[in-house]
């Protein structure tokens, strides 16, 4: 009954899209679908709801959200953006370079705002060559190709802490994949854009490379703020706008428009429902009831606690279900090691790329101005591919290690 109540309640959210309503539409009707199935009563579901909008996680994500978009009006107002995507043709002559390269270095920033200073990059690097969801895609995909294996992101650093996997090894394992991950996107969509830029190639490439890192230095020093010293998202990112007011000159009548821009009501709004909904998905206790559903079916562990994480991530996000089940994971897989851990953040890492609970399809549809199902239909592709290559590979790892 869990499992097909899950799936009520997801056909529900993906109903009510179809039918061109924003996602947080969809997924207040997901809301109300999770408690009229599990008859939760409404004294309990109002503390629920309100516990997940009031969370430290949730604020902290918004804080993040608020800090990163005022940040990219800085740099929009500075034209660093600009300045980056000239710098980028300029060094490899090639839009497609723009297009993959560009979202993957700002995604090396784990905040769910990083994906809107991507965004104008892909659809300038796109012109004509890719339609409006395409670049949707192309976005979000590149953008979030360094959360699959970088210790940056919390899931990540969950994963590692819970699983007693060797750092460094995962992500020397996970390189072959983060491989992977680039040539699937360039084969199926960035191979349309034409390759040229039409600049010249014999431009002073070091001049390009110290405006590259004027454009971008604000970002490379919030994700080392970020490395060193593990704060939150945002306070890492206020220090760097203090210094870029300095450095860059701002002016009050400059910076103060930027502090009520930086506000998007709509995906903020997005976020704390989405945040709440997890919460009455946890209240419901099916995501630890999931591996005993699983447990029953005649196929190995590996392969068992693939589809857990890959379902669990599609209803709860990654971390939860890695906070759930990795320990259970490990104990339960003699010798699982690395590939093991390659295998199980694979399935999370490309689950999140279609799952309704990730803040960042939302902004990146909103922004774009196109839908959550177009997006989920563009990485369909993808995610199958990955699935099979990354569970072959695991396999080899787990024959060698």
């Amino acid at each position: 009954m869990d499992i097909l109540k899950l799936v009520l309640t997801f056909a529900c959210i993906v109903v009510i899209m179809r039918f061109g309503k924003p996602l947080y539409v969809s997924i207040v009707g997901g809301m109300i679908a999770v408690i009229l199935l599990y008859l939760i009563n409404p004294f309990t579901s109002v503390q629920m709801i309100v516990k997940g909008a009031i969370s430290t996680p949730t604020i902290n994500m918004v804080l993040a959200f608020y800090s990163i978009t005022f940040l990219q009006r800085m740099m929009e107002k500075r034209g660093h953006l600009l300045l980056a995507e000239r710098s980028l043709s300029n060094l490899f002559n090639s839009r497609r370079v723009n297009a993959m390269v560009a979202p993957f270095v700002i995604g090396l920033l784990p905040s769910a705002g990083a994906v809107l200073i991507a965004s104008p990059i892909v659809d300038n690097a796109g012109g004509e060559s890719l339609t409006r969801e395409e670049k949707t895609f192309v976005t979000s995909y590149f953008r979030h190709i360094s959360e699959s294996f970088l210790p940056t992101y919390s899931s990540i650093i969950l994963a590692l802490n819970l699983s007693g996997v060797d750092m460094t090894a995962f992500v020397i394992a996970m390189l072959p994949m983060v491989a992977a991950l680039f040539t699937l996107g360039y084969f199926r969509y960035v191979r349309k854009i034409p390759k040229g830029t039409g600049v010249d190639k014999g431009s002073d490439k070091s001049s390009d490379v110290r405006n590259l890192m004027i454009s971008l230095w604000p970002i490379v020093l919030t994700i080392a703020i970020i490395l060193i010293f593990k704060p939150a998202v945002h306070l890492a990112v206020i220090p760097v706008i203090i210094l870029s007011v300095v450095i860059n000159r701002f002016t009050w009548s400059e910076i103060r428009p930027m502090f009520i821009s930086a506000i998007e009501r709509k995906l903020i709004f997005t976020t704390i429902l989405i945040m709440s909904f997890k919460e009455l998905i946890t209240y419901t206790g099916v995501i630890e009831r999931l591996p005993g559903y699983f447990n029953s079916f005649p196929i190995p562990s590996p392969v068992i606690f693939a589809l857990i994480f890959f379902f669990g991530t599609l209803v709860a996000g990654s971390q939860a279900i890695i906070a759930l089940t990795m320990p259970l994971a490990f104990a339960s897989v003699a010798g699982g090691g690395v590939a093991l851990m390659v295998l199980l953040m694979c399935m999370t890492y490309i689950a999140m790329q279609v799952s309704p609970t990730h803040i960042c399809l939302a902004i990146v549809t909103e922004d774009f101005g196109t839908s959550f199902i177009a997006l989920v239909r563009h990485t369909m592709p993808i995610l199958i591919s990955f699935a099979v290559i990354s569970s072959l590979y695991s396999y080899g790892l787990f024959l060698f290690q």
